[in-house]
């Protein structure tokens, strides 16, 4: 451009010589890559679960007869700084499961009483009267004991929404069996004995409620809570040789096929003109399916219904000792049941683990797990898993899992052979053309998971994942 604004022409040392790269390209074919996809992961939880065939779309659990007694946890409602216990909740306490005369429940919830503690202050003592029930509104307890020998020894955690004397309602008076001191500050409701005696004395159904869970709690049972099988050993010469039966639960549980599904539509006019060199509604049913299979993982650790996270058993659920997971927390997660096959964890949960024992000089091991080389401890793949949700608190939680319908684990819920069927337990389905020229197919997964027996799957919850400002 020349001062004057005029353009300049070129000079013969800017000549053009040969045919420019921008016009050439106009002429070339290019090499493209098929459509790529970053919501994609890993889903090793697809991979780890053992699928089994479900004809009719049901599968029923059967297990033997088990004495429950309330094992769940309650939820509490806040109002500024005053917390109440929702009084329906009062039925995950022992005495009080499947009791459902509302207005005593209320009655009983009025009559709990708040209190704080800080870290270090002692709620119950080992011993002492137990003459109240504990509801721990927020906050951790830790329970111990001592030993013949007069050691403290650590008897468990209690977090949010556990209970302490839950049998205190029944019965003669006793003692509190451990120690239960806040690790963190506490806010805990407290119903004493004389407030339920007020309560009971005016309802009979309450009493004769509570008489029927201490004659069911006295039966013949093992220490999974299961109907006792009666049988004789070591015995010599003629003795009587004891009559049994394994009684079964009258109502098992029956899980139904959930299904993931979603309309994919494609116009017809891409799918007659735009077909080389990829087929169109091939790539979009490919992506379309990574898409289901990801929603259909993400349901089964979340689902409310069939969930891994909501269908693990309390008795199996334990809470991390400090904080961030340890080696001591996965060694207490791993001995609660025999065979652990795989922990899953969110990938942020396996590195905050990954610090901890780095700060202790141990290393992760590794294992192959189904071809790939996965880390390990104490030779239990770790999988990553980020469906598994974190708080906006920073804490996730940790699962182990038994497997296999043979082991009485975790198993994967499908039906196979389906009409139009894709991939198994997958189908595809032509809906037809509307009047705009577009193309529609419905696609459906169908799936769901099963525990067969409450030790398969055990949780480590209160995982803190993010990393202490200063370490």
């Amino acid at each position: 451009m020349t001062t004057d604004g005029h353009e300049a022409m070129p000079t013969a040392a800017h000549a053009q010589l040969s045919l420019g790269v921008a016009a050439a390209r106009n002429l070339a074919t290019t090499t493209k890559s098929v459509p790529q996809m970053q919501g994609i992961s890993s889903r090793w939880l697809l991979r780890a679960l053992p699928w089994v065939e479900v004809k009719g779309g049901t599968y029923r659990v059967n297990r033997r007869l088990v004495y429950t007694v309330g094992d769940g946890r309650v939820t509490f409602v806040q109002d500024g700084a005053a917390v109440r216990v929702v009084p329906a909740e009062l039925g995950e306490l022992p005495l009080l499961r499947g009791f459902g005369d509302q207005d005593v429940l209320r009655a009983l919830a009025d009559r709990f009483e708040q209190r704080e503690y800080a870290p270090g202050q002692v709620i119950a003592e080992e011993g002492r009267p137990a003459d109240r029930v504990l509801l721990v509104a927020h906050g951790k307890v830790e329970k111990t004991r001592a030993d013949r020998y007069g050691e403290t020894a650590r008897r468990g955690i209690v977090t949010d929404g556990g209970f302490l004397g839950g049998r205190v309602a029944g019965g003669e008076p006793g003692t509190w069996e451990t120690t239960a001191r806040a690790l963190t500050s506490c806010v805990v409701l407290a119903l004493p004995r004389a407030a339920y005696e007020e309560v009971a004395g005016r309802s009979e159904a309450l009493r004769a409620h509570v008489r029927h869970r201490l004659a069911e709690e006295a039966q013949p049972r093992n220490k999974r809570g299961e109907a006792d099988i009666a049988v004789a050993s070591g015995h010599t010469g003629e003795p009587e040789i004891p009559g049994t039966f394994v009684d079964y639960e009258l109502r098992p549980r029956e899980y139904e096929l959930s299904v993931a599904q979603t309309i994919l539509r494609v116009h017809s006019r891409v799918a007659d003109l735009y077909n080389e060199p990829m087929d169109q509604i091939e790539q979009q049913l490919r992506l379309t399916i990574e898409a289901l299979r990801e929603r259909q993982e993400y349901e089964l650790v979340n689902n409310p219904e069939f969930g891994l996270l909501h269908n693990a058993d309390y008795s199996q659920r334990i809470s991390t000792h400090s904080g961030p997971p340890t080696p001591d927390d996965m060694d207490e997660l791993l001995s609660m049941r025999r065979g652990t096959k795989a922990f899953l964890a969110h990938p942020k949960a396996i590195a905050a683990f990954g610090r901890e024992c780095t700060k202790r000089g141990i290393g992760f091991g590794e294992t192959e797990f189904q071809g790939h080389g996965v880390p390990s401890w104490r030779g239990v793949p770790l999988l990553p898993c980020g469906k598994i949700p974190v708080s906006e608190a920073g804490t996730s939680a940790i699962l182990a899992l038994r497997t296999g319908e043979a082991e009485q684990g975790v198993i994967g819920l499908r039906q196979t052979g389906i009409p139009d069927e894709y991939e198994p337990g997958l189908n595809v389905r032509f809906m037809g053309i509307n009047e705009q020229a577009i193309i529609s197919y419905l696609v459906s997964t169908y799936h769901s998971a099963a525990v067969l027996v409450p030790d398969a799957l055990g949780v480590l919850e209160n995982v803190e994942v993010f990393r202490a400002s200063g370490a």
